[in-house]
């Protein structure tokens, strides 16, 4: 066994890649405007390096030893265990995470399955497991090739050879996809299970990617036999009322699914996929949305009441997709959402230790008990309470990609030999420009909470290269100094352009002033936002551990969380002149690493509210919300000051608010 640990080692003393430019698309396929940087070129840094550690110390680092089903017996290991999504999930967000910590032991946890996955090609180009199983179980005897589960272990390989430049992961796509180019015509997407036609953007995303670097054509050819055999969102966007519809589609394969239509589009650039795409992000905030960024989807679509669960596998898949989005088109309103996900939903939805989740989060949540609820599935009735296996334990493999990849999508590299910085936080990237020239740009700020992000740039050389920032679609006006001299004013949704010589030392500033403003949801309930966060009645919270006795080898142990202060508060709708008056955000004064929770939330929203005695429990849940304006009807009258918090600090919260009556 040592023996064979030493091989696999030798074999993959590959250096990690950080440094590369725009890589030009082969003919058949568009420029995109940008491009990602090869995996470990892009550090975390402040609060984002402390996420990613706590991953590596929590259930991401450790999920082999809490998690039975990630151990020597599974199928992507050889074994005769699971061979079908969970393994590949974890590992989709582990290697990332462990190449961007550039930590050698989260890679040498990696590398058993990467080395096993490339090691597993037969003679005519499958990849993966390929047990049969058990007749007992009523699945097809040949289920292990379902295309669905390939499809994430090919995200994983692409990732892999980013980080390192493994020529090996060249050769073994290549070759499953002539037998995919073969097969998928007698045994399409959807042969085995459903899952891989309304997934198949990821196989499309992963084929065009190879189709870059190879320039075979046969991989075109493939590519539009995966888009005719997957789910046709295009269409269902521009012409159906598919996301009009309570549960008219899977949650998460809306979440994976909805990119589809912008990943054709680099194959065939006609306005159609992009307004497609449009369209579609549109009504499901129309139909579906929450304050929290996310969508009601306990399971299937569910509409936009505010205690509909969120499921966490849908937050990351989104995340991933609006990052996708963002670098196929350009268009800011994707990295303002894909901002709105990552500072409020994520960050609340798994525990500070990164060790348990929800598999439902709600953005009114008022109760995290052991109880049955009006989700569109009920899993023992745990989806909302925090555990390793609450809920359904997909989630419990596939959370772990969120902040990893977010970290991988903050900057950009551009055709004309430029970076682009699109999504902001603490952060360090290293690349080259113009001329081949090595360049290390470092990100200082406390964004999301604060205003100002500071670009600290280091070259070899002095090197004239574009420099692009985003001016989020929030941001009325914002200001960009360089050297501490204003360069100019900009208006918001718009990507700027800044292209000058570049030295040692420049300093790039970024003020983005952060005004408090209001939108409408459900039952024409208000939203408190400040630039990317949405803010959340502050709840206190009493957590309780629940030791299962009842069914632990399914759900296991879990805590419980109970409001020990008042939740049922509505908010005066401000006229928007005044509401500066009303609403007064004050900065804490607290400096830390790790800013979600409610002790160390760094700013608060101070304002006016009343409490609507009418309004109770109802399953252990906020009862119906009560329709905007009642005017004090039901009422105590009396005003209270409430004390709003940032959404991915708290764990209790209201985030959609009644509105009891007119300033």
């Amino acid at each position: 066994m040592k023996f064979y640990i030493l091989i696999v080692s030798v074999l993959l003393l590959v250096s990690i890649n950080t440094n590369a430019q725009y890589l030009k698309p082969k003919p058949g396929l568009i420029e995109t405007p940008f491009q990602e940087l090869p995996l470990g070129a892009i550090q975390a840094k402040g609060w984002l390096e402390e996420m990613l550690v706590r991953q590596k110390n929590g259930a991401t680092g450790n999920l082999d030893k809490l998690y039975p089903l990630m151990n020597q017996r599974n199928g992507w290991l050889g074994g005769d265990g699971d061979q079908w999504e969970r393994g590949p999930y974890w590992i989709d967000g582990l290697l990332p995470l462990a190449y961007i910590l550039n930590d050698k032991k989260l890679i040498d946890k990696v590398k058993p399955w990467v080395e096993w996955s490339l090691k597993s090609q037969t003679p005519d180009g499958y990849f993966g497991p390929s047990r049969d199983y058990p007749e007992e179980t009523g699945l097809q005897r040949d289920n292990s090739r379902d295309w669905w589960p390939k499809m994430v272990m090919l995200k994983v390989l692409k990732q892999y050879y980013s980080a390192t430049g493994d020529k090996r992961v060249i050769k073994v796509m290549t070759n499953y996809f002539r037998y995919q180019l073969n097969e998928l015509p007698k045994k399409p997407l959807d042969h085995w299970t459903y899952w891989a036609k309304y997934r198949g953007a990821d196989n499309l995303m992963v084929v065009y990617w190879l189709y870059n670097i190879t320039g075979d054509k046969f991989l075109l050819d493939l590519g539009e036999i995966i888009h005719k055999q997957s789910f046709d969102f295009t269409n269902a966007f521009i012409h159906t009322d598919l996301l009009q519809k309570m549960g008219s589609i899977h949650t998460v394969n809306l979440a994976q699914g909805m990119k589809e239509p912008l990943v054709y589009y680099q194959a065939h650039p006609e306005s159609l996929y992009v307004e497609a795409a449009k369209k579609g992000f549109n009504d499901l905030r129309t139909f579906n949305g929450t304050a929290n960024g996310l969508y009601g989807g306990d399971e299937a679509l569910h509409g936009n009441n505010p205690t509909q669960g969120n499921e966490f596998c849908a937050a990351v898949e989104m995340m991933f997709t609006l990052e996708s989005s963002l670098q196929i088109t350009g268009a800011v309103n994707y990295a303002d959402q894909l901002e709105k996900i990552a500072f409020n939903a994520l960050p609340t939805q798994a525990s500070d230790d990164y060790l348990t989740h929800q598999y439902f989060q709600q953005a009114n949540q008022v109760m995290l008990t052991r109880q049955m609820r009006n989700f569109g599935d009920n899993h023992g009735g745990t989806d909302v309470c925090f555990g390793l296996l609450t809920g359904y334990p997909c989630c419990t493999s596939n959370m772990h990609q969120g902040w990893p990849k977010f970290t991988q999508n903050l900057w950009y590299v551009t055709p004309d030999d430029g970076i682009a910085a699109l999504v902001y936080a603490p952060s360090q990237v290293s690349t080259k420009v113009a001329g081949n020239i090595p360049v290390t740009i470092t990100e200082e700020t406390s964004y999301p909470f604060e205003e100002s992000v500071r670009f600290l740039i280091k070259t070899k050389s002095s090197v004239k290269f574009p420099f692009r920032l985003r001016i989020p679609g929030w941001c009325p006006s914002a200001t960009i100094k360089v050297n501490g001299k204003v360069l100019a004013n900009y208006k918001a949704d718009q990507v700027v352009k800044i292209e000058q010589e570049w030295k040692t030392g420049d300093v790039v500033e970024l003020l983005l002033p952060m005004h408090i403003f209001k939108t409408k949801w459900a039952e024409n309930a208000m939203a408190v936002e400040r630039g990317p966060i949405t803010y959340a009645l502050k709840i206190e919270e009493e957590f309780k551990k629940i030791k299962n006795t009842a069914d632990a080898d399914i759900f296991g142990d879990y805590t419980e969380v109970h409001p020990v202060s008042p939740w049922n508060y509505g908010l005066y709708d401000v006229n928007e002149a005044k509401i500066n008056d009303y609403f007064k955000a004050e900065f804490t004064g607290k400096k830390t690493l790790y800013p979600w929770n409610l002790e160390n939330a760094p700013i608060v929203i101070k304002t006016k509210g009343r409490k609507i005695p009418s309004w109770k429990l109802y399953n252990d849940m906020a009862g119906p919300l009560p329709y905007s304006h009642i005017y004090g009807l039901e009422s105590d009258k009396l005003e209270e000051t409430v004390t709003l918090v940032p959404y991915g600090c708290t764990t209790l919260r209201i985030s959609q608010f009644p509105q009891v009556g007119r300033k």
